[in-house]
C-alpha cells in the first residue's frame, strides 16, 4: 500500500481543515514546496496536493504554488481542487502532474466520466468521492453542494471506466478519529476491490495504517497525523514494507 502525505493549500500555506469547514483551518508552518521536499526526503513515493481554494471557488491563484511544488520533487504528484474539465487537467498533466483528482465534475454530470476516461487514460484520473451522510458531494464540501448517493456514483463510474477511487468520510476528515472502515469497504465492493481504493481521512496511528493495508487497499492519504507529529511517515513507510 502506498502512503501519501497530503498537502492542502489555502491562501498560498499549507493547512487541514476539520471536517472541511473553512472556518476551522489548522496553519502550518514552511513554504509548500518545503514541506513536499521534506516528505520526499523522508521516504514519500507520491504526494497529494489539494488546493482548496480551487475546490470551493473552482478557479484558484494557486496554480503557480501548485506547479512550483511539483518542479521541486521528483516523485509523482496527483493534484485536486477545481480540475472541473479535461481543459484544465490536461494543463496539469502537461505541467508535470501524475494524476488529476476529479470530484464535482463527476458528482454533477456522472455522464462525463466515459468521454473524461478516454481523453485522459484510466491510469492518469482518481475520481474523488467524498461522503457526507451516504452521499458523494462536490463543490468543496461546501453547505449546498452538489451531491449523489456514493456507492451508485462509484458504481457508474466504474462502468464508465474509472479504476481509482479516493473515498473520503468528510465527517472524519481532520479529526484524528480513525477511518471509517464501513465506508471503505462498501466502496471496494462496489469499484472492483480494495486495490482500486485510497483511503482517506482518518488515518492516525500505525494501527490505523497496518488495517488498511492488509486490507489491500491502495493506497491511504495521511494528513493531520503527520503534521502534528502524532504519525511518523518512516515508522508508517516500514509498516506497509515500502
Amino acid at each position: 500500500m502506498e502512503l501519501l502525505p497530503a498537502i492542502d493549500l489555502l491562501d498560498g500555506g499549507v493547512v487541514r481543515l476539520a471536517k472541511g469547514a473553512y472556518d476551522r483551518v489548522t496553519r502550518y508552518p514552511g513554504a509548500p514546496a518545503d514541506v513536499a521536499r521534506a516528505w520526499q526526503d523522508q521516504g514519500a513515493t507520491r504526494l497529494h496536493i489539494v488546493d482548496l481554494a480551487a475546490a470551493r471557488d473552482g478557479a484558484s491563484a494557486q496554480a503557480s504554488i501548485v506547479a512550483d511544488i511539483v518542479r521541486s520533487v521528483s516523485i509523482p504528484c496527483q493534484v485536486a481542487g477545481g480540475v472541473r474539465d479535461v481543459g484544465r487537467a490536461h494543463a496539469l498533466l502537461d505541467a508535470g502532474v501524475d494524476r488529476v483528482v476529479m470530484g464535482t465534475a463527476l458528482v454533477r454530470t456522472p455522464d462525463s466520466a466515459g468521454p473524461i476516461v478516454d481523453a485522459l487514460g484510466t491510469h492518469r484520473l482518481v475520481a474523488a468521492i467524498d461522503v457526507r451522510g451516504g452521499a458523494a458531494v462536490g463543490d468543496g464540501w461546501t453547505p449546498d453542494a452538489a451531491s449523489v448517493p456514493a456507492l451508485g456514483l462509484v458504481a457508474a463510474l466504474r462502468a464508465a471506466g474509472v479504476s481509482l477511487f479516493a473515498v473520503t468520510a468528510i465527517d472524519r476528515d481532520g479529526l484524528l478519529e480513525g477511518p471509517d472502515l464501513g465506508l471503505l469497504a462498501a466502496a471496494a465492493d462496489v469499484a472492483g476491490g480494495a486495490d482500486q481504493v485510497i483511503a482517506s481521512a482518518g488515518v492516525s496511528t500505525l494501527e490505523d495504517v497496518r488495517t488498511l493495508a492488509h486490507a489491500g487497499y491502495a493506497a491511504a492519504i495521511l494528513g493531520r497525523a503527520l503534521y502534528e507529529g502524532r504519525l511518523s511517515l518512516p515508522d508508517a513507510l516500514a509498516v506497509v514494507g515500502a
